[in-house]
């Protein structure tokens, strides 16, 4: 089975191409570049005048920033309903900031959102003679859900709660041809892609590549730990399964604050109200696993578990830092499709 698992974050895209066929998956094509986000914020910011944007809902941060930027210059903005859940799901409050929503085009110059462009992968594949040829894409994004009057931070957390009911494996965070319709941009994708598609937020796809390191071992208690650039997501994992997770914005982290986390996740101590009230989405402990052996670290803001005194590993399946994602979208797939 081929495979092209494509994690999709605030700073980059890491994509690997995998035949299960070929023994290591260490042989697999690679390949690390700016986001979609970044890519298209780059776009709005070249164009002189209005535009039109259409497409579909995809990760906002810079590219949200860069239509921010083009109103406040005295350009319109105007977009499809589809693409301005971008900004905001409800329309009111994205047309509250001066956006324009159509399905038509007005006659402007026009972008296209897409959080995966397959001819572009697909393309510079072709440059090394790499036909794309593949049977499933695994995508990995974040989604907050809508939530309707529930606000973002507390929809998210809510769904992962419900989801952990009793300790599961991090691969039954994934969908395959089934995601909810509050997911609003891993539905837009799923929609838009006419290939068999996994789709899975790119925390838990960490946390499943993560415990793919061939030095990690879960038989006694571990954390795994994502640390990106907005949030970061903890998980404490006894035998392969989830017990407990937490999720909190990493500019609101210490090192001392994120270890306190940590251990008592494990300890079955954290509470839901002690993360929430403090500004993160939430925690949820199903029981303790007992004092954690090993911090296994992923995440581009890692780096802040350098000052903590537990045992600290970086996760590196298939020898590479940054293919934790994309390992954790192959290994769902297979776990899905087995």
């Amino acid at each position: 089975m081929k495979i092209l698992a494509v994690d999709v974050g605030a700073g980059t895209q890491d994509i690997m191409y995998h035949d299960t066929g070929i023994d290591r998956i260490e042989n697999s094509l690679k390949m690390v570049m700016p986001s979609p986000t970044r890519i298209i914020a780059g776009r709005i910011r070249g164009i002189s005048g209005d535009v039109f944007i259409s497409g579909q809902t995809m990760g906002g941060g810079p590219v949200t920033g860069a239509i921010l930027e083009h109103i406040g210059a005295g350009n319109r903005v105007v977009m499809t309903p589809e693409a301005a859940r971008t900004v905001r799901d409800d329309p009111e409050r994205v047309m509250a900031m001066g956006i324009e929503i159509s399905e038509e085009n007005p006659g402007l110059q026009s972008i296209e959102f897409r959080d995966v462009d397959l001819e572009a992968i697909r393309g510079a594949l072709a440059c090394f003679d790499v036909d794309l040829d593949f049977n499933v894409l695994g995508v990995a994004v974040q989604d907050h859900g809508a939530g309707g009057d529930m606000g973002d931070r507390n929809f998210r957390f809510m769904k992962i709660r419900e989801k952990l009911s009793v300790p599961i494996p991090p691969e039954e965070f994934s969908y395959l041809g089934d995601v909810p319709e509050y997911f609003t941009r891993m539905k837009s994708i799923e929609k838009a892609i006419r290939h068999p598609t996994l789709i899975m937020d790119s925390k838990f796809a960490s946390v499943t590549g993560a415990l793919m390191d061939p030095a990690v071992s879960s038989d006694e208690p571990i954390i795994v730990v994502d640390v990106g650039n907005g949030h970061t997501l903890a998980a404490s994992i006894l035998e392969g399964r989830i017990h407990g997770v937490m999720e909190h914005h990493t500019r609101m982290l210490s090192p001392a604050k994120l270890e306190d986390f940590m251990i008592r996740l494990c300890l079955g101590e954290l509470t839901h109200g002690e993360i929430h009230g403090d500004g993160g989405h939430g925690a949820h402990v199903i029981d303790a696993v007992g004092e954690p052996v090993k911090v296994v670290a992923t995440g581009p803001q890692r780096g802040i578990l350098d000052g903590i005194d537990l045992d600290v590993h970086h996760a590196a399946p298939a020898g590479d830092v940054m293919m934790t994602g994309p390992v954790g979208l192959i290994r769902s797939i297979e776990y899905r499709v087995s």
